[in-house]
């Protein structure tokens, strides 16, 4: 409904204008030492005339729609603030980021709280390098751990498969540890993003509110592919577990037939 209007108000204006530069054109082309029996210049009066029916244009034609386009221009601009970037709702949502800002400064100070537990020195060292959130400290886990736990049993101390599954549980045991080492420091990172990311709302201009959207989104779409990683590598040591549990069931049931075979052999040298 706007543009047409526009349009016809435009084309009022465009006829006004042309009529004027034709009483111009008009004007200068009246020969100029004409003059009537009174003694006035007739120029004048088609002058006055024509000045005369320009400000009637002015003032009927031109006036009201320029009036009609100053009011179309409000009602957008009341459309604008009201409607679709209303002012009370932007200050509502910077307030909102302020407060949240303060939340994070909490939150970040929560997340940094001392848990640190262990007394001896061994299992210190491990902990310190697990509690560190520095992928740094990854390839300390290894030395740290062996140091507490031990390595791998020596062939002449232990069946190879026991020391295959002994070797596999440590693996999996340092392994899940530097992951959450891993999973430490994103998670840092993830919260320094999501504090810059409030203090842009907290001065962003309404247009710029669906860049903001798609940045925080990236951001989302990246901390789930941290969970999922998390996720993989509980299932990974669950997995560990389970099948230690069945290693263990084996191994039981290998004893028990290698004792049942070696009661009946010595059953039988006794009957002899």
């Amino acid at each position: 409904m706007e543009r047409p209007s526009l349009t016809r108000i435009s084309k009022l204006i465009g006829n006004a204008l042309a009529f004027v530069l034709a009483v111009a054109v008009l004007v200068m082309i009246v020969p100029t030492k004409a003059r009537s029996q009174l003694g006035l210049d007739p120029c004048c009066a088609i002058i006055s005339a024509g000045l005369s029916t320009v400000s009637n244009l002015l003032s009927s034609v031109v006036a009201k729609p320029l009036s009609a386009i100053q009011q179309l221009e409000q009602q957008l601009a009341n459309f604008e603030q009201q409607v679709v970037f209303p002012v009370t709702a932007i200050n509502q949502a910077r307030n909102l980021a302020v407060q949240s800002q303060t939340q994070f400064a909490q939150m970040r100070q929560f997340f940094q709280l001392p848990v640190s537990s262990a007394t001896l020195p061994t299992p210190q060292r491990l902990e310190e390098s697990l509690l560190s959130r520095n992928p740094g400290a990854v390839p300390q886990i290894t030395s740290n751990y062996a140091s507490l736990y031990g390595t791998v049993m020596a062939p002449t101390d232990a069946p190879q498969p026991v020391r295959d599954l002994v070797d596999m549980t440590d693996a999996e045991a340092q392994a899940a540890m530097k992951k959450s080492l891993e999973i430490d420091a994103l998670a840092d990172l993830e919260l320094q993003a999501a504090e810059q990311i409030n203090q842009q709302l907290q001065t962003a201009a309404p247009g710029s509110a669906a860049i903001l959207e798609a940045q925080t989104s990236a951001w989302l779409v990246r901390a789930n592919a941290y969970t999922q990683s998390a996720m993989a590598e509980l299932v990974r040591v669950r997995s560990i577990e389970l099948a230690n549990q069945g290693a263990q069931m084996k191994f039981s049931s290998t004893h028990a037939t290698t004792l049942h075979s070696t009661g009946g052999q010595l059953l039988q040298q006794g009957a002899h």
